[in-house]
């Protein structure tokens, strides 16, 4: 990543991204599009749902696969609208007119830094290095996951780097050196680039970056992309895949699904998540049938509620702790088609759906990835889930 210019920054920046550069023209033939205020994120963005893991899990599924969604379906001129859509609109245009933007110094200490993104109701923040006067990287849920699951040793020893470490201390002991450059956008760049970015980088977080001054305006999410997508993207045709249901799309996670047991604790539920890289776990009774929803976003509020010295706890027991009403567990069915799966997902602003059959057996994961990867870079001929 090439050196942003800068002045030095505090330790932690709250700021108000309102400052946008000038609008540009749109492509003929697609509507122009409204700015619309930001509303809080509610969770953590989906990992990678277990599909790459080279570990053995502790949980998973039996092997099996609902459907071997013939790719033909996404290689029609219809089936093309989303791509062409996306390729027309820049990301500035997904940027809302005001919106948080919190900025931390690599000094900052660790702890402060999870309790401010709690406090201010973010999920994720851009790193400032005051040496290099350059962003390095962000910060991230998945950070005080991985902290967690490198230092707890048992309800009786505090985690020391916990309270101590500063982010900087932190980087080096996990990066060991392995520090890779920020993974950013423009404004200009469409907002297909942006969906190739995420989805091919495994990144979850992409901050769009002005590059004359070197500030941060936003940071993109797949949540983000697919809500302008399902909003503006209404003026334009429907693909007739739409139509189909995720079981003949193949749209999804359905082999080594990893789930948790409601009664196994919550570090084993890390552990998972480290190992599968998956952002939110269904979880399942005695029977084997999904009672709940145990996501990386549940993490984060054990730094807001300072229970994160005891990871012993079962995850029912975490899970009934919760002080915030989250998304719970929304599933979905094989016979469901694309359309209302989307829908679902913009409508109630969740990340993923489990799918379950009729007798609530977890089955599968559609999440974001899967279907930013469907509507938009399949038709381009383009597997950014699986390269």
């Amino acid at each position: 990543m090439e050196q942003l210019p800068g002045p030095a920054a505090p330790q932690m920046a709250l700021l108000d991204a309102t400052a946008r550069p000038e609008d540009e023209g749109l492509p003929l033939g697609f509507p122009e599009v409204p700015r619309e205020e930001e509303e809080e994120e509610e969770e953590e963005e989906e990992e990678e749902d277990g599909r790459r893991s080279p570990r053995p899990v502790t949980f998973t599924l039996g092997p099996e696969v609902l459907g071997l969604g013939p790719e033909g379906d996404f290689q029609t001129p219809d089936a093309e609208v989303y791509m062409h859509f996306l390729r027309s609109h820049c990301c500035y245009d997904a940027v809302p007119t005001s919106c948080k933007l919190v900025v931390f110094d690599t000094s900052l200490e660790i702890k402060k830094a999870f309790v401010a993104l709690v406090a201010n109701g973010v999920r994720a923040a851009p790193l400032w290095d005051s040496k290099t006067q350059s962003f390095v990287g962000m910060l991230t849920i998945t950070d005080f996951i991985n902290i967690l699951h490198r230092y707890y040793r048992s309800p009786l020893v505090q985690i020391y780097e916990v309270e101590e470490h500063k982010i900087e201390t932190w980087r080096e002991v996990y990066l060991q050196g392995s520090f890779k450059p920020l993974v950013y956008i423009s404004p200009s760049n469409s907002l297909f680039d942006a969906v190739y970015s995420l989805i091919k980088h495994k990144i979850h977080r992409l901050p769009v970056i002005e590059p004359t001054s070197g500030n941060v305006l936003h940071i993109l999410t797949h949540k983000r992309i697919l809500k302008f997508l399902h909003i503006f993207g209404s003026t334009i045709p429907k693909p007739r895949f739409l139509k189909k249901t995720v079981q003949e799309l193949c749209v999804g996670t359905f082999r080594d699904v990893a789930v948790v047991p409601e009664t196994a604790p919550i570090y084993t539920a890390l552990e998972i998540f480290v190992d599968r890289r998956v952002s939110a776990l269904p979880v399942i009774n005695a029977a084997g049938q999904v009672v709940g929803l145990y996501s990386r976003f549940d993490v984060i509020h054990l730094a807001a509620q300072k229970t994160y010295n005891n990871l012993d706890i079962s995850v029912r027991e975490a899970l009934r702790q919760r002080t915030v009403c989250l998304e719970g567990v929304l599933t979905c069915y094989p016979h469901e088609t694309m359309e209302d799966i989307i829908d679902r997902i913009a409508k109630e602003q969740v990340h993923r759906l489990v799918l379950v059959d009729e007798n609530q057996y977890p089955r599968g994961i559609v999440s974001l990835s899967d279907i930013l990867q469907a509507l938009v870079l399949t038709p381009a001929g383009i597997d950014a889930l699986n390269s």
